[in-house]
């Protein structure tokens, strides 16, 4: 229960990696903001998180790329549970197309929601973190932002933005006692890619040294861990969890 008392805000709770960090979180002694951009999928992962133990998450339905909605959101979640120990900042889309088609609504939706929300919910939560003097930020980041792939020039733009975006805040907030992170999954077994062709997953694997794809709770895992006291004196710093394509 190595997060006793403590709150996590997990953005895009509501499926996926980020249902996988909010049960294990949960599952360590948080009380969990599971925030979704659908009220359904939002109170999915708060009532499953709730059958295990009663009132320990709330659900809270926004776009993160609104910033005036998410600061409403933030003080609500304040509200709520008086405190905010930690923002796991995972909320993220693919609009994917080769850059000479892509569109410019594709290109601003991912950038909205994969880079812009983690700015927005930094804000809403930042200055109750500084208050406390203590606090954990982690950002779900990609292997795609350190690599590329064509076809998804948007995607990689916001998953490199995020690193940069989490370097220079970890420089901002180190005097207060909060850390911030970021993890780079590599390719995880979601409802993205389990949509992919059997050829397509096999070619997947063939690139991976350790010859499969990352289950959600391996990347919930290394949230728990950067979030924890463990991890006290790491700050600035890039995770990949990806079975060895990035080496």
């Amino acid at each position: 229960m190595r997060f006793e008392g403590q709150t996590a805000v997990v953005t895009g709770a509501g499926r996926g990696i980020g249902h996988a960090i909010a049960v294990r979180l949960a599952n360590e002694g948080a009380r969990i903001a599971s925030v979704s951009r659908t009220s359904d999928n939002a109170e999915k992962t708060a009532a499953e998180i709730n059958s295990k133990r009663a009132d320990s998450a709330r659900a809270y339905a926004v776009d993160v790329g609104d910033h005036a909605a998410v600061q409403k959101i933030g003080e609500s979640i304040l509200r709520d549970f008086g405190r905010v120990d930690i923002l796991v900042n995972n909320a993220g889309i693919t609009r994917d197309a080769f850059s000479v088609r892509m569109s410019p609504t594709d290109w601003d939706a991912v950038l909205n929601t994969n880079l812009k929300g983690a700015f927005n919910f930094v804000q809403a939560v930042q200055r109750a973190m500084t208050r406390q003097r203590n606090g954990r930020i982690i950002n779900i980041s990609s292997i795609i932002g350190i690599i590329g792939n064509a076809g998804q020039t948007n995607y990689a733009a916001s998953k490199a933005g995020l690193i940069g975006f989490t370097k220079s805040l970890a420089r901002e907030l180190a005097s207060r006692n909060i850390t911030v992170n970021a993890i780079a999954p590599g390719y995880v077994a979601t409802d993205m890619t389990s949509a992919l062709t059997e050829d397509v997953q096999k070619f997947l694997q063939e690139k991976i040294p350790l010859k499969r794809v990352a289950q959600p709770e391996e990347i919930a895992a290394a949230v728990a861990f950067l979030a924890s006291a463990e991890a006290s004196y790491i700050t600035g710093q890039v995770l990949c969890v990806d079975g060895g394509i990035v080496m």
